[in-house]
C-alpha cells in the first residue's frame, strides 16, 4: 500500500526529523528569551462628544450629533498618527526619549464599531514609558483638534497608569516554539521524501521490482564478521588436517 510505503520513508529518517525539531525548538527557545526584548502595552481611552458650546443641561439626546461623531472618529485616527501631532508629542515631551517616527511605529489606535469611544495604544519595551507616551499622545492629539477643526469634543475617559505592572505582550516564547515545531516537522517529512528519491541504491525485493521489473529469483544473506572469522577457521583447520593425513600416508 502507498501509505504503508510512505510511513516507510518517514520512519526511515525520523532521526533526522527528530533532530531537526529539537535543534530548531531548542534553538528559537533561547533566542527568544535571550535576544528579544519584552513588548509592554499601555493604554488610554477617549470619548468623541458633544461641543461644549452645546448647552450641557439640554436633556434630549441628538442622534445626528452621535452619528456625526461616530464619523468624525475615523478621520481622528487618522489625524493621530501624522508627523504634525507624533512631532509636537516630542517637542513637548523629551522626556520620552523618541523620534516621531519611533512614535508613530509604536502607536495603533482603535474603536469599537457604533460607539463613541477611541482607544490609544502605544506598546513599547518599558511598561512605564509605553504609559507616558500613550498619555501624552492624547493631550496633545486634543490640542491639536481645537486648533486643526476648531472643536472641543474630545474627553478623557482614562488615561494610562505608569506605574501599573503590566504582562508583556510579546514576546511568546510558548507559541513560538510550538510554530517552529510544527514548520519543522512538515520541512522534515517533506526532506525525508525528497532524500529517498535522490537514494537509488537497492535495498529490498521491492526497489529491485520497482526500479528494474523484473522478480527477485534468489537472496543472498548476509555474513557476519563472526560467520566470515569461524568460517575462514575452518577451512584452514580442514586444511591442516589434509596436509597430516597426506604426511602419514608418505611414511
Amino acid at each position: 500500500m502507498e501509505l504503508q510505503r510512505y510511513w516507510n520513508i518517514v520512519r526511515k529518517k525520523l532521526w533526522l526529523i527528530a533532530v531537526m525539531v529539537i535543534v530548531s525548538c531548542t534553538l528559537v527557545g533561547y533566542y527568544t528569551n535571550h535576544f528579544v526584548k519584552p513588548q509592554y502595552e499601555a493604554s488610554t481611552k477617549l470619548i468623541v462628544g458633544q461641543s461644549k458650546e452645546v448647552d450641557p443641561n439640554k436633556s434630549t439626546v441628538d442622534v445626528a450629533s452621535i452619528n456625526s461623531n461616530i464619523l468624525l472618529i475615523k478621520t481622528y485616527k487618522e489625524i493621530i498618527r501624522t508627523p504634525r501631532v507624533m512631532e509636537k508629542v516630542v517637542k513637548e515631551h523629551p522626556e520620552l526619549g523618541a523620534t516621531a517616527g519611533e512614535l508613530a511605529s509604536k502607536v495603533s489606535v482603535s474603536s469599537i464599531n457604533d460607539t463613541q469611544v477611541m482607544t490609544i495604544t502605544v506598546r513599547d519595551t518599558s511598561s512605564e514609558r509605553a504609559a507616558n507616551m500613550a498619555n501624552a499622545m492624547s493631550e496633545v492629539f486634543r490640542q491639536e483638534i481645537r486648533t486643526l477643526m476648531h472643536l472641543d469634543n474630545i474627553a478623557v475617559l482614562n488615561l494610562a497608569d505608569p506605574s501599573e505592572h503590566r504582562g508583556q505582550v510579546s514576546p511568546n516564547p510558548a507559541m513560538n516554539i510550538m510554530v517552529t515545531f510544527v514548520l519543522v516537522l512538515m520541512a522534515g517529512v517533506v526532506a525525508a521524501f525528497i532524500l529517498d528519491q535522490l537514494d537509488n541504491t537497492v535495498k529490498t525485493e521491492e526497489d529491485v521490482q520497482e526500479q528494474y521489473g523484473i522478480p527477485v529469483l534468489a537472496e543472498i544473506p548476509r555474513i557476519k564478521g563472526s560467520d566470515k572469522a569461524a568460517g575462514g577457521h575452518n577451512a584452514q583447520m580442514k586444511q591442516l588436517a589434509g596436509r597430516k593425513n597426506n604426511v602419514s600416508l608418505d611414511a
